[in-house]
């Protein structure tokens, strides 16, 4: 029997929206558990300072995530993406029952190997979009598209709320609830989505499908360049805030769990409300060239501004950051799929989804002992970073607007 495309996509969604709420539950939760919670043998592993443990942790599931973004979508469309997704899910479930043993048995060692794990395995939300993507013509693209993308954002939304919250149940628990969820993610996905026609790996061997997914290999046409470095400057600055915050919030404000849930919940309610409502507006009026630059630099300033605020303004700050952040990051994707799409969709989006991961790799590694002389220190230079991309975006403007007006003929 055929199954309806409708509930296909609703199947997708949902698991987008669960397993983002799984990414996200832990967010509020390990900067209290590592500052602030008793000392133990995994948040003072060897006698190594707290801050600097938090920045490794940090570090090694983005990590993980830049290995499944780079190879699982290959290897879905070799094995077929249910088959795939059903695999990675369930090490998603794995890894996240391993990181609550971790906690129980205060492991440092198995508590990184579990949250690396855990990321490799979280690298299966490209294939989610794909499968969307693939109901067309049953149900158009960008639609289809752009409601999973919209579940997605509700997941960051809930996710630390939700971990905020069951902090007081314990931190293992959190992880167990977020392992639960993406349980039933796995489930969802055995008994919704149908079986896909993959292509015959004997005619492809793995290595060479690896290769040719490879979205790095973008790098070598010099016209992607000045887009990528100044994404990549940005995406520093953007990771340095979206580690350290919670660190900042404990430092100055003695925040638990719930508060800097609702922080999030500041930051992540506008940035859902401007991605719906104002970001294809502006891009129709502005273009994506004016809209990065205005974005970028109001970004910039406000990030300048938040580590100085007191506690009810940081509330406010921070939605305006979310308006900022939701501003510049709709406007990057649409110009690099209008400028460059042509050399493959998947590579462009993917070379972005790369980039933003290596970018907080570096930054939670260098972050922690940063972190540890003063947390503004980390945001501030977030805050320049963010302002050197503009720079650099504004330096390179006249090449950019003339790739937009190659396509446009």
């Amino acid at each position: 029997m055929k199954t309806n495309p409708k509930l296909i996509l609703f199947t997708v969604m949902l698991v987008g929206m669960l397993g983002t709420i799984g990414i996200a539950l832990p967010y509020p939760v390990l900067a209290p558990y590592f500052i602030d919670y008793p000392a133990n043998e995994l948040t003072h592993f060897m006698g190594i300072h707290p801050k600097i443990l938090l920045g490794l942790c940090l570090a090694i599931y983005p990590l993980g995530l830049l290995f499944g973004s780079i190879y699982i979508g290959a290897l879905s469309d070799g094995f077929g993406r249910k088959k795939v997704l059903l695999l990675t899910l369930m090490g998603s479930v794995m890894g996240y029952a391993l990181t609550a043993w971790a906690v129980y048995q205060e492991s440092f060692v198995f508590f990184v190997v579990a949250r690396f794990l855990t990321g490799v395995c979280e690298g299966n939300i490209s294939i989610a979009r794909a499968i969307a993507a693939e109901l067309h013509p049953h149900i158009n693209r960008t639609k289809a598209l752009s409601l999973v993308y919209a579940a997605t954002y509700t997941g960051w939304l809930l996710g630390p709320v939700l971990g905020g919250f069951l902090m007081v149940v314990g931190v293992a628990e959190v992880f167990l609830v977020a392992g639960l969820g993406m349980l039933l993610s796995t489930l969802l996905v055995w008994a919704l989505i149908k079986k896909d026609r993959s292509e015959d790996l004997n005619d492809t061997p793995f290595w060479v499908a690896i290769r040719s997914n490879n979205s790095l290999t973008l790098l070598k046409n010099p016209e992607i360049k000045p887009i990528f470095w100044f994404y990549f400057i940005y995406s520093l600055g953007l990771n340095a805030f979206y580690d350290f915050y919670p660190v900042w919030w404990v430092d100055y404000f003695a925040a638990d769990g719930p508060i800097i849930a609702w922080a999030t919940v500041s930051l992540t309610a506008v940035m859902i409300l401007v991605s719906s409502t104002l970001v294809a507006r502006v891009q129709s009026y502005y273009g994506e060239i004016k809209a990065i630059l205005v974005g970028g630099l109001v970004l910039g300033l406000l990030l300048l501004i938040q580590p100085f605020t007191g506690f009810v303004s940081a509330f406010v700050i921070f939605a305006f950051i979310g308006g900022a952040i939701a501003l510049t990051n709709g406007m990057i994707p649409s110009y690099l799929s209008h400028c460059f799409g042509h050399l493959g969709q998947g590579k462009v989006m993917g070379l972005q989804t790369s980039t933003f991961c290596i970018t907080n790799v570096i930054m939670a590694s260098l972050g922690g002992p940063v972190s540890i002389i003063d947390s503004r220190w980390i945001l501030l230079l977030g805050a320049l970073l963010v302002l050197i991309a503009v720079w650099w975006m504004w330096h390179h403007r006249h090449s950019q607007y003339r790739l937009l007006a190659e396509q446009a003929t």
